[in-house]
């Protein structure tokens, strides 16, 4: 595929973080195979499947519960398997709406920078065995585009692959920094919706608690209703930022 809106000099420079960050990133990925590994055959896997087991898991780990609830924000991150809203309202249950929201964002920056650094050091081949081919055909002319403000509300908005557009973007032009930023700031609406939900939960506040699925359920189905044409529009300030570059 053509790229139509790069140039030579716009080509990232493989060497440009040393050989320590090189081998810093394959620590990464190896780790995370181990982990991977550890969790299938543990059978932890399926209980961070389960809300109820996945609370009594953390509860069990006393003063440690921090660091394990951080943990699993980073793997829901980068193993697809666990979903990101279990993990949402847990934060809210166990923390409480302020420390919810701040050790959920906390887990999800390190885990979308481990899924951006492995695309960027590894490269399509190895990120293909992560995301589905069809999801990568979908945003692939995310990888020709280093727009903030794009990336900004694919990740706002409710409905769009999160953790795998980490890989894809990867892939692509953004720094490390840039896509950190942005992915954080458009997650944190997503992030205290759930965080408000866990602790409405945890204080049996269950008519605020519907109000704010109401409003979640309606914002979702706006966003569902009109994905096509949001990405349409996406699309179309991608080709012109590519016919107007800065």
């Amino acid at each position: 595929m053509l790229d139509h809106c790069t140039n030579e000099a716009d080509k990232p420079k493989a060497k440009r973080n040393g050989k320590f960050m090189i081998a810093l990133r394959i620590m990464v990925f190896v780790l995370l195979i181990v982990l991977t590994v550890i969790l299938y055959q543990t059978g932890w896997m399926e209980l961070f499947l389960k809300k109820d087991e996945a609370l009594a898991f953390l509860e069990s780990l006393g003063a440690w519960k921090f660091l394990g609830f951080v943990t699993l924000q980073v793997s829901q991150v980068v193993l697809a398997p666990i979903p990101g809203e279990v993990t949402g309202l847990i934060g809210g249950y166990l923390f409480g709406i302020y420390w919810g929201v701040l050790l959920s964002s906390i887990g999800l920056i390190i885990g979308s920078f481990i899924a951006f650094s492995i695309s960027r050091a590894f490269g399509r081949p190895l990120v293909e065995r992560f995301v589905d081919k069809s999801i990568l055909d979908r945003f692939d002319y995310l990888i020709h585009h280093r727009g903030s403000l794009l990336i900004f509300f694919l990740f706002l908005f409710p409905g769009f692959p999160k953790d795998y557009l980490c890989f894809v973007l990867g892939l692509g032009h953004m720094s490390t920094f840039q896509f950190l930023v942005v992915s954080s700031i458009g997650r944190l609406f997503g992030t205290t919706l759930l965080t408000l939900g866990g602790d409405f939960i945890r204080y049996q506040q269950y008519g605020r608690l519907y109000v704010l699925i109401g409003i979640a359920i309606a914002f979702t189905l706006i966003a569902f209703v009109f994905r096509n044409r949001i990405e349409k529009l996406l699309k179309a300030l991608h080709l012109r930022d590519c016919k107007f570059p800065e």
